[in-house]
């Protein structure tokens, strides 16, 4: 009798190793036929998608597709809403409404949300579940439900080259300059200059460049190794989709 409950433990065994292995294999192929590009755009139809540029499997919500841009690879993780306009079905006229630049990089789960025009620069790169909105909610009225009142719209504009941490929110007005760096968490509104790295809640200046006397206050970690001779751009690329998944995206201060 213990033999036979070893036999049948032993093929017990091998059968939830074969439905894992089958379940994993399964999976990868979805993720790879369920992905987005230029060549195999899907139900989506994008007003422009790049060469090299993909969204992977699964997506977010998406809607407004004709009136989001993409740039050239770029890289959309998993689960990322992009949405054009406040609901699906709009005619939001002969202009795009969110662009994209090339080498955006969105990482897991990011929300994307242009009720007006959002515009993110090339290689722009944002950890998991950093969320962009042109809309925010009015309280005017205190006397009706907050979700009831017609919301505020306002344009926002990154700049190229940005470095958004994990869970970084920019709210509508923002205006991010060039190679920008937002802490993981911060809530960004209102002006950010060039060359400057923000945090907290509301997001304040802690560190800026200054052509003269260099990164003020003092940057406290040794200088970046140089990326070696010979590494492509493909495997710079695969750096990046790496930095989409959800164990990265801390925002440095």
């Amino acid at each position: 009798m213990p033999k036979n409950r070893n036999t049948f433990s032993s093929l017990a065994a091998w059968r939830r190793r074969a439905v894992s292995h089958a379940v994993h294999r399964g999976w990868q192929w979805m993720q790879q036929a369920g992905a987005v590009t230029a060549d195999r755009p899907g139900r989506l139809r994008f007003g422009r998608i790049g060469a090299g540029t993909r969204l992977a499997f699964p997506q977010g919500t998406v809607f407004g597709e004709p009136w989001i841009h993409l740039g050239d690879h770029c890289i959309i993780g998993e689960q990322v809403t992009l949405t054009a306009g406040m609901m699906p079905g709009l005619d939001l006229g002969a202009e795009p409404i969110l662009l994209l630049g090339d080498g955006v990089v969105l990482g897991r789960g990011s929300h994307v949300i242009a009720d007006t025009r959002v515009t993110i620069g090339d290689n722009t790169y944002c950890g998991p579940y950093v969320y962009i909105t042109s809309t925010n909610h009015s309280y005017d009225d205190p006397h009706e439900p907050v979700g009831k009142q017609w919301p505020r719209t306002d344009p926002v504009e990154i700049g190229p080259g940005c470095w958004l941490g994990t869970g970084a929110v920019v709210l509508p007005g923002a205006r991010l300059g060039r190679n920008v760096v937002v802490a993981a968490g911060a809530v960004v509104r209102g002006q950010v200059p060039d060359h400057t790295v923000v945090a907290g809640a509301p997001a304040r200046i802690v560190r800026s460049w200054d052509p003269e006397a260099g990164w003020q206050p003092p940057l406290r970690t040794p200088p970046p190794v140089p990326i070696p001779e010979g590494v492509t751009p493909e495997q710079l690329l695969a750096l990046a989709e790496l930095d989409a998944e959800p164990a990265s995206g801390c925002g440095a201060a």
